[in-house]
């Protein structure tokens, strides 16, 4: 007897790159569907994230407020970027930390990973907890946001609610930073 997995099951068949560029690869994926149709579903692969939820000793998260230009639309962000590759993601999410606000995490722990867009999109983001800062100089590169500021914890659920943090990365790693830390406590 099948069991519900193998019954639901689709099969990739192959798949053939139509765009590829450094910031996207799209596919068109040979695909079959239990029942036996088969036809092509577009794929996006993008290349994996990573980001810092960093909380210091005062129980704050320094978070960016950035323009988003698809949207046209402020919110308040991690910071985080682009695996580089060969790159461990937790260099990755500190070097962008660095980078993106002159703070360097004295400590830094993986939290989740996790795909925001099942169905058509690749794109993994991994999320680390970063304890304690040290100011280490100014944000470096192109300016990436408008302003940083360390946000008290107990704030970030009414920026939630009023859509200022509207991200799924960011929305993602503050609830799992806030049910890590508060485990702690617990």
């Amino acid at each position: 007897m099948a069991t519900n997995e193998e019954q639901t099951r689709w099969i990739v068949h192959g798949e053939r790159l139509i765009y590829d560029n450094r910031w996207i690869r799209l596919g068109l994926v040979d695909v079959e569907i239990p029942g036996g149709e088969r036809f092509e579903h577009h794929a996006v692969h993008l290349d994996r994230a990573a980001m810092t939820v960093l909380v210091d000793d005062q129980s704050r998260i320094l978070m960016l407020w950035r323009h988003r230009f698809l949207f046209d639309r402020w919110g308040w962000e991690l910071p985080g970027g682009l695996v580089e590759v060969g790159e461990d993601p937790k260099d990755t999410a500190a070097r962008e930390v660095e980078e993106e606000t002159g703070y360097r995490p004295k400590e830094i722990e993986h939290l989740i990973t996790f795909q925001p867009m099942v169905g058509m999109v690749d794109s993994e983001h991994i999320v680390f907890l970063g304890r304690g800062a040290e100011l280490v100089g100014e944000p470096a590169g192109e300016v990436e946001a408008d302003r940083l500021e360390w946000i008290p914890i107990k704030e970030i659920p009414g920026m939630i609610a009023r859509g200022d943090v509207w991200n799924s990365g960011v929305l993602v790693g503050l609830l799992y930073a806030r049910e890590r830390l508060n485990g702690m406590r617990g």
